[in-house]
């Protein structure tokens, strides 16, 4: 089972993912700007596995680049909160 499947599963992944790139001394200018390139990966290369990555996919077809850069960084401040 991928990461992708549940949820749950990938805000831990992301998280210790976040954790790891702190460690190493990124800066949050530089893990936002991975969280943009992942996000947009995702968007173009991967199906959603969930309504929650459905619902991610969807705002972000739609989002202009600053508002997905905005959502990245949501994303980001979501699994530090939650890790």
């Amino acid at each position: 089972m991928s990461v992708l499947d549940n949820w749950n599963q990938w805000k831990e992944f992301l998280g210790s993912r976040l954790d790891q790139a702190e460690n190493d001394g990124m800066n949050r200018e530089v893990i936002g700007d991975m969280a943009y390139q992942i996000g947009d990966y995702l968007a173009k290369n991967v199906d959603p596995k969930n309504e929650q990555e459905r619902v991610l996919a969807d705002l972000w077809s739609v989002a202009t680049p600053d508002d997905q850069h905005a959502i990245a960084n949501m994303m980001v401040r979501l699994v530090q909160k939650n890790g």
